[in-house]
């Protein structure tokens, strides 16, 4: 395809992103925004915004039946579910990294690498490594992905959905967010209330190095504002190397996004373990985002939150679920890895045709026959 095609694409996807954060900050929802973010957290927010918006017109077109999407894959990461994309369905463009990859073999004596020519062999027992770097010319380019609901096949298992009681907080998630904590140097206390704190739920001191929590709350709330607590440890520390407060950094984010952000970050948290986000108190994005420097505060905003809500569950020892991605297919995936390995001869070419290695399910082959 000729680069222009492909830049075109790039703009109109660009042009359509923007639509979608224009949208959002007309209706003033950022609850609406975080809550499809909430099921799509391996996704960066501004592809969270671009799935959510094309299903959104496939839906008003007819297309899909499901109102809102639930997961997605690519084109071959489905066939490897055993599912098929179902004739007459458009993908969804987002954006992938663009990453220029190289091979490297290590030389056995003095243990260098050294990078492989596009058409070279390696020599039987020699260590060879996969390489990457992002193209920083055209750092960004587009992959095509598809909701569930645009496909039919193999069935997916549900995603696990953590069973909590009234007021109870997911098992193992405030040790892990505790740990954490500590991780970043604070010391963690109870308070008997609000009144000892300054009538708060938790508040964390940058100079004592503490994080105090309300202990006269039930463990879901206290386990959500430990996750408030965390986030801001997360986003904003305002410590030079010398541990002394930069007052200028610490007023470079106003309170009010500082807040935003740290419930944000909580709200994801509590929504990847099946805990109740009703009573989260997201503003309205009128309350802390101009008009004027709005979409840019937005997306920085989003792009922020679900980094760092990513970073905190990557950590955490829980059952967890929402990635956006159909349960099992890292594993699908590697099972099919495993077999093409197997499959290969001394050269490294496939044994087998490129047909033969994603069959489609019986169902499929019968429906399209």
């Amino acid at each position: 395809m000729p680069d222009d095609d492909v830049d075109d694409r790039l703009r109109a996807v660009q042009e359509a992103l923007a639509a979608s954060v224009e949208k959002l900050f007309e209706s003033d929802d950022w609850r609406s925004a975080l809550t499809t973010a909430a099921r799509f957290h391996n996704f960066s927010f501004d592809n969270t915004l671009l799935i959510y918006s094309q299903h959104q017109q496939a839906f008003s077109d007819g297309l899909v039946a499901a109102p809102e999407p639930s997961m997605v894959a690519g084109f071959r990461q489905w066939r490897a579910m055993g599912r098929q994309v179902l004739r007459g369905q458009h993908g969804y463009k987002i954006f992938r990294p663009n990453r220029i990859q190289w091979r490297e073999v290590q030389d056995p004596a003095s243990g260098e690498w050294r990078r492989l020519a596009r058409t070279e062999r390696t020599q039987p027992g020699l260590a060879v490594r996969q390489r990457s770097r992002l193209n920083e010319k055209k750092p960004f380019d587009l992959a095509t992905v598809f909701d569930i609901s645009q496909t039919d096949g193999e069935p997916i298992p549900e995603p696990p959905r953590p069973q909590l009681l009234v007021g109870s907080a997911p098992q193992g998630l405030w040790e892990g967010l505790a740990k954490q904590v500590a991780a970043h140097g604070f010391a963690l206390s109870d308070a008997r209330s609000a009144a000892t704190i300054g009538g708060a739920n938790g508040v964390t001191n940058w100079q004592d190095l503490t994080v105090t929590v309300r202990a006269d709350m039930d463990d879901a709330s206290r386990t959500k504002t430990l996750s408030h607590e965390l986030g801001h440890l997360c986003l904003h520390d305002p410590r030079k190397p010398d541990g002394t407060v930069d007052l200028a950094v610490a007023m470079s984010v106003t309170r009010g996004v500082k807040e935003v952000e740290a419930e944000s970050v909580a709200f994801l948290i509590g929504a990847a373990h099946g805990m109740d986000t009703s009573d989260y108190s997201l503003p309205y994005i009128s309350t802390w985002a101009s008009r004027e420097e709005g979409l840019a505060t937005v997306r920085q905003t989003g792009t922020r939150v679900i980094a760092t809500a990513r970073r905190v569950l990557d950590q955490l020892p829980t059952a967890q679920w929402g990635s956006g991605q159909p349960p099992g297919l890292d594993q699908r995936l590697e099972q099919q890895r495993q077999i093409t390995n197997q499959q290969r001869d001394r050269h490294g070419r496939v044994l087998y045709s490129r047909r033969d290695r994603l069959p489609r399910p019986a169902a499929i082959r019968e429906a399209v026959r």
